[in-house]
């Protein structure tokens, strides 16, 4: 009997197999956002009486109507590595220009484009403080938070403005709906605009320059992308869909205020991260944001039903907004060292074989 040489095999990593679609999916925030909100419906269906009406559902998503169309453009900021905390502070300006301006007998036409035109001017200055004179975005729209604000109290002062064109007030209110359906007018608008956004983020190539400057500014910019020019875009579009979401708000109420929308900006920024938008930029889908904005608001739509206080509402939604931070990075740390520790376990030798 001869022996063969000996052939054992030297150690080797094991390959780190990839995870299948289903787990991939299943591991992602965003799809578990989803689930809530399923969930949330199934309870609603199922525990509270009204809850899946017509008159309610319409109500439930008109009353979110505003949130839903700034978390929009502020999708696409978050992405960017951006933020603006100064939306509720021009919805308010808008909304008391609106009030301002047809006390003062302007026509109402002419009111709309005079608001948007303020819209773009505030979005306007944020982008040019962020990006010309290089200050960091939260701090530029803490500042002009207060300052649009203040500039709504000094357009209409603690008055209110009411008896606006009936014919303009009776399409933003949710007992009017678009015909063989339950969605109000607002809530459709918010559907086309969701769907033009969905398409620039994940179907052209201004949606991945958007992740490409959030994930790393600087080689986004020596790959040729115009990050100023994009950014200084992003604020000008988040100005006028917040002053727009003011002209909204003002109608559905009847009532021009200076403090109309006072804390929506935490809304916003709410629906925004829990629907797994990263705020470090780079990462996210719309698909995540707007059931984010769904969730919250079926969700404070249910809690009300059953009388549940606004103090417990209130808790409920900062308990949601944490766990959006803080679950996706556990999750992410969990599949990362899994990862690492079959990477680096080696596979098992093979046995000395004897020929015959």
């Amino acid at each position: 009997m001869t022996m063969a040489p000996d052939t054992k095999t030297a150690p080797t990593p094991r390959a780190a197999t990839k995870p299948s679609l289903v787990r991939a999916l299943a591991l992602r925030w965003d799809t578990a956002v989803g689930v809530l909100l399923v969930a949330v419906l199934v309870v609603g269906l199922a525990s509270t009486e009204g809850f899946g009406s017509g008159e309610n559902l319409a109500f439930a998503f008109n009353d979110i109507a505003e949130v839903a169309i700034i978390a929009l453009p502020m999708t696409l900021l978050v992405v960017a590595g951006q933020v603006d905390l100064s939306v509720a502070s021009m919805l308010g300006l808008g909304s008391a220009l609106t009030g301002a301006l047809w006390d003062a007998g302007w026509a109402f036409e002419t009111i709309v484009p005079v608001v948007l035109l303020v819209g773009v001017a505030g979005g306007l200055l944020n982008g040019w403080l962020v990006t010309k004179v290089g200050l960091p975005s939260l701090a530029v729209t803490i500042g002009t938070l207060a300052l649009y604000r203040g500039l709504a109290s000094v357009a209409l002062g603690s008055d209110a403005v009411t008896d606006f064109p009936q014919v303009y007030a009776d399409w933003a209110v949710d007992t009017t709906t678009v015909p063989g359906t339950f969605l109000t007018y607002p809530v459709l608008l918010f559907i086309v605009l969701a769907v033009v956004t969905a398409v620039v983020l994940h179907a052209t190539g201004l949606g991945r320059s958007l992740f490409a400057i959030g994930a790393q500014e600087e080689a986004a910019y020596f790959a040729g992308i115009r990050v100023k020019r994009i950014k200084l875009l992003l604020f000008v579009v988040t100005g006028l869909f917040s002053a727009f979401a003011g002209i909204i708000f003002t109608l559905r109420y009847g009532s021009a205020r200076a403090d109309n929308g006072l804390g929506f900006e935490m809304l916003v920024i709410a629906s925004v991260l829990l629907g797994g938008i990263d705020f470090d930029g780079g990462k996210g889908t719309l698909f995540g944001a707007v059931a984010g904005v769904l969730l919250i608001g079926l969700l404070k739509n249910l809690l009300t039903l059953n009388d549940i206080a606004n103090e417990v509402q209130v808790i409920v939604t900062g308990l949601l907004l944490v766990a959006s931070v803080l679950t996706p990075r556990v999750i992410a740390t969990v599949v990362e060292r899994r990862h690492r520790r079959a990477a680096n376990t080696p596979a098992a030798p093979s046995s000395s074989r004897v020929a015959p």
